[in-house]
């Protein structure tokens, strides 16, 4: 069962981790995608492997300025030329920190906060354009387990995520009268090459924290994103939706 049959999806930060599991789920059910990626470079190595996949799959690469309104609005423009419509937005680029509050320079700050949220609302409001013309869409953006708990270090990152939990939720109720449902992924710790990156040392405690007992994969939460996308949550707006195993830190 296709559950994105003749649907077109758009999603940034979709070269690797759990944007690229979402790319390449929403492809297998059927869906047109259009995958984003900071740099021309890691869009064509996305593009090359999915290619390798299954050479037949509907998928473009593009690599907007997503601080830049007019070049977000321009992919978006480019994606409905391409596919003759935008059905899905997922809004999964983003950045993380660690620094201290003693040592956090404005400027990091400021730069975790512009991806993480000034984006999210350039990518929103660009496809909210489009779909409420086409007569309904859906709009999904990636939270994290640390804007409902926190995290104690890098205090930008859960702050920028608070305000992605913000703008979902209020965009709900806005967006709902033009048939555009919202909604926000909020993942646990997850295998992406960061996490993978880390040493045994530091794997094992984090496990400890997480009910089920392993970290979560990539293609947990793209299920998730999945889920929210498809005609099965055509009810669900507004929501938060946890994909972290019960982990609580």
């Amino acid at each position: 069962m296709e559950l994105l049959k003749g649907k077109t999806a758009m999603v940034t930060g979709g070269t690797r981790g759990i944007g690229y599991a979402v790319v390449k789920v929403y492809l297998e059910n059927g869906a047109k995608v259009a995958l984003c990626g900071s740099r021309q470079e890691t869009v064509d190595k996305a593009l090359e492997k999915l290619k390798g996949e299954n050479p037949e799959y509907p998928v473009i690469g593009l690599c907007p300025d997503l601080l830049n309104p007019e070049e977000v609005g321009k992919a978006v423009a480019t994606v409905k030329d391409t596919f003759g419509s935008l059905d899905i937005m997922v809004n999964n680029a983003g950045v993380s920190a660690r620094d201290s509050i003693y040592d956090y320079k404005a400027e990091d700050f400021a730069k975790t906060m512009n991806l993480n949220v000034d984006a999210v609302f350039n990518c929103a409001q660009a496809a909210a354009r489009v779909m409420k013309e086409q007569g309904g869409g859906v709009i999904l953006n990636t939270s994290s387990m640390v804007s409902i708990y926190g995290q104690p270090s890098g205090v930008a990152y859960p702050a920028s995520k608070f305000a992605v939990n913000g703008l979902t939720k209020s965009l709900a109720r806005e967006l709902g009268k033009d048939n555009i449902r919202v909604n926000a992924v909020a993942p646990g710790v997850t295998r992406t090459d960061m996490v993978a990156a880390l040493p045994e040392a530091m794997i094992k405690p984090l496990i400890a924290t997480i009910p089920l007992g392993r970290v979560g994969e990539p293609e947990d939460v793209a299920n998730a994103f999945l889920f929210l996308a498809s005609d099965l949550a055509s009810y669900v707006t507004g929501e938060i939706l946890s994909v972290d195993g019960a982990a609580r830190t």
